[in-house]
Order: C-alpha cells, then structure tokens, then sequence
C-alpha cells in the first residue's frame, strides 16, 4: 500500500530518534528544578525590568510578578528572576500533566514539523479529523451527542454553542443561567458572566435571566421556582438554559445530581435546549466530563470544553446540527495544540486517572484532607469549606474578606506556591492541581499554606 509523504514524515526513523533526543535534551534541564526554591539576586533586576515593560506594553501589569523561563518539571515551574514555584494553578488549568511531561513535549514537537502551525476549518490536516474524533469517541460514552466542533478557545465553543441553542429556538434571546456563572471574555460571553468588575462601562444588553445556586441550608426548590418564574415570564423565548456543572469563578461551589434533575426535567417540559459549559471541569472530576461525574448526560444537548483539551470544541446531538455557514472561522487550532491534547488524553484515558478509584479522586482526598487538617490545628478556623470536584478545590481563608484574600494569593506566590481567586462574600481561594501531583508535592503545598496563614493571622 502507498503512504502518503506526510505518513511517511511522521514514522520516519530519523525524524523519531531526532525528537527522542530533543525530548532528552529538554528534560535534562526539567530535572535540574528539584523543588521550591528563591530569587537568583543576579536575575532579579532584569526580570523586574521586563515584568514592568510587559505591563506596560499590554496596558497593565501582571497580577503575579510571573514571567516563565519555558522550563519545568511537574508541579514546579521556573520563573524569569530564577526562582522555582509549586504551581497550583497551571495558567487556569490548562497544564493537567504539569510542566514540562516528556509525553507531551514529545508530541508537540512532533505537531511543530507540520506544514502549518494553525489549522482551519477550511483546510484541515489529519489531526483536526483524529483530535475531533477521539473527543466525540469519549462524549459519546455518556450522552447523546452526534457531533463535535473544533474552536481555539473556551469562550469561541460557548459563542457556537449559543448560536447553535438561538437557530434551533428561532428568534429566541433570552438565557437562563446560574448567579455568579462565569462564560468567557467576548461581549456575549461577559453578558453572560456574572461579574459587575468584568464589565464596566459594557452596555447590559438584558439577555440574561439569573438562577440562585445551589444552598444545603437554602429552601429546596428555590432554584427550580425561580426557573418557574422566568419561563412563566418569558416563555417562547429562551434560547437555552446553560449552566457551570460546578460554578468556577462563582467560588467553586458543586453541586447534586438531585439538585439538577428537577431543573432539567422542567428544561426539557418545556423544549429549552440545555447546554453544559465544561469549560473548567473537562478531565477534572474524576471523569471526562462532569455530566458523567453527575450522571445527567442524557438531558445535554450542547457541551463546550477547552482548557486541558489544549483547544477548545463543542459537542451537539443530531437535532442542533447547525444550518451551513453558522460556525466557521479561520483557526480552528494549532497542529502541535492538537497533537498535544490527544495525547494528554491518552495518557488520562489508559493510565488510571479515572473512575472512583482513580488518580484524580485520590489527589482530591488527600488535598482537601490536608487543608482541613490545617484548619482543624495550627490554622484553626482559618482554612474553611475546603472542597470542590475531583482536581478543582478551594476553600475559605482568614475572615473571607476580599482584602484578606489578595493578601494571602500575594504571600502564598512570595512563599512559593501559585493559585488564585475565586467567589465573593466569602472570597476564596482556588487550586488548579495538576493530576501529577505527589504526596510529597502536596506536603511541600501544605508548609507553605500553613507558613502564609500564619504569617497573615
């Protein structure tokens, strides 16, 4: 059988032991980083100046004194002024594998000697086709999708699946949502994000009806009385209802299945196309997708994902197949994106992170067990509400105020360790942990949690 020049390219001997040895090569800088560790005083200078001229240049400075050198290993990453930090965010949970996975550098430079660097939607090479397809293969498991739709990003999935919910309720406008949701960054997404701080001087454009989450200690069905309310008001035309399976900005809250069916079931009553903005969850719960995770994969019509996929897709059943020339767009992603999210999901798919005995829950019970045993003794009442789903946790710091919590992200990056903000009243504080994460890792997160609690106390 003939082989095209391209599938010879890639099975070429040469070219393979080639990428073994630049792998080697990398790694053998990833394993000098051995763990936390300080400034070089010789690099400080010259990484203050070009963390200054990069705020300059984009308008305003970098919340974290972050530049990346391009070098790490696992958990730890290494900074422009030499210093190495546990990183507990991976740039908003876009790094799953951690920094620097020998598998992963391997398959992204294998999708760099490509013809192209960004693939269309016009001219697709073989990795649109097999990315696209294992990513439908894994959302099939567990639902009714048809189709899948390759994006760049998080907030383009959630603008074509919100085209796609708007054709199929012809006219329609409205969008129901969660309070505190979280969307994405273009001027439909920010409308349907609810944060006032995101917004400021945007026109409100009152597309958007809000749900009150989930509350343990709140009435039962407020939620679904409040969705009632809106449908009775506003009823032929609502587009969608589009919900964060656990709110992500909105404080990492999760929650029940019991708590979802009611509403979904009224949805489907009632013809409102329901879509799942997993976003954030992908890979993060213990399963590929939350909706598995809840198990309601039977009421989704639409699905969006990106941050670990390394891209950025859509899934959809046969009936929100969308009419020609609705989704488009010049990129739909970069070659070696593609090369490296297939095989991040490789990896997550055959090496036991999955399932209720799988990598992913263990790390959530050993990280939110040590956050509560650090409230429960030195950090006594200081670390509250420790939880969240699968590799996405947080928890309540100091008195929940948002001073406090600035100043705590501020001291945990001084002592070593990076994460961030989520929530309000109470604000909290969110990790992104990466599934590659050890015991030993999380008892050097552990230290410096403790040491900066203390420090602010």
């Amino acid at each position: 059988m003939k082989d095209t020049l391209g599938h010879q390219l890639r099975n070429s001997p040469k070219i393979n032991s080639l990428l073994d040895q630049l792998v080697e090569e990398v790694m053998s800088f990833s394993r000098r980083i051995e763990g936390i560790k300080d400034a070089d005083t010789a690099l400080e200078a010259q990484a203050k100046a070009d963390i200054a001229t990069l705020g300059t240049v984009r308008s305003r400075p970098l919340y974290y004194n972050y530049l990346g050198t391009g070098v790490g290993r696992g958990p730890y990453v290494e900074l422009a002024d030499g210093s190495v930090k546990l990183d507990l965010i991976n740039g908003i949970g876009i790094h799953l594998l951690g920094h620097a996975h020998p598998r992963v550098v391997r398959a992204t430079l294998a999708g760099a000697l490509s013809d192209v660097v960004q693939q269309g939607n016009l001219q697709p090479n073989l990795e649109y086709l097999q990315y696209s397809a294992m990513l439908l293969r894994l959302a099939q498991k567990n639902s009714r999708f048809k189709y899948a739709w390759l994006a760049t990003c998080g907030t383009m999935a959630n603008e074509n699946a919100l085209k796609m919910a708007r054709q199929k309720k012809t006219g329609t406008r409205m969008i129901m949502t969660f309070k505190n949701a979280f969307a994405g960054r273009s001027t439909m997404m920010t409308e349907i994000t609810d944060n006032a701080s995101f917004k400021v001087g945007i026109p409100d454009y009152k597309e958007v009806l809000r749900l009150p989450f989930y509350d343990a200690k709140g009435p039962k069905d407020a939620t679904l009385n409040a969705m009632k309310e809106h449908v009775a008001k506003h009823e032929g035309n609502i587009c969608c209802f589009v919900f964060e399976p656990m709110l992500g900005e909105g404080g990492y809250r999760a929650a029940t299945r019991d708590f979802y069916l009611p509403l979904l079931e009224f949805c489907k009553s009632k013809g409102i196309p329901i879509w799942a903005d997993e976003i954030q969850t992908f890979t993060r719960t213990g399963n590929f997708f939350a909706f598995e995770t809840l198990g309601i994969g039977e009421y989704v019509d639409l699905c969006t994902i990106a941050k670990t996929a390394q891209n950025g897709a859509t899934f959809f059943t046969e009936e929100f197949k969308p009419d020609p020339g609705l989704l488009g767009g010049t990129f739909s992603g970069t070659t070696p994106a593609m090369r490296a999210g297939m095989e991040i999901l490789t990896i997550m798919e055959q090496e036991g992170y999955m399932g209720p005995e799988g990598k992913i829950l263990k790390i959530h019970t050993e990280f939110t067990g040590m956050l509560n045993e650090l409230n429960e003794t030195t950090c006594k009442g200081l670390l509250r509400e420790a939880g969240g789903m699968g590799l996405m946790v947080a928890v309540t710091p100091l008195d929940g105020s948002k001073e406090k919590q600035g100043l705590l992200l501020k001291t945990l990056f001084k002592n070593g360790l990076i994460c961030f903000g989520c929530g309000s009243e109470p604000y909290r504080v969110r990790f992104l942990i990466p599934a590659i994460i050890s015991s030993a890792d999380i008892a050097v997160a552990k230290k410096v949690i403790e040491k900066s609690i203390l420090e602010l106390a």
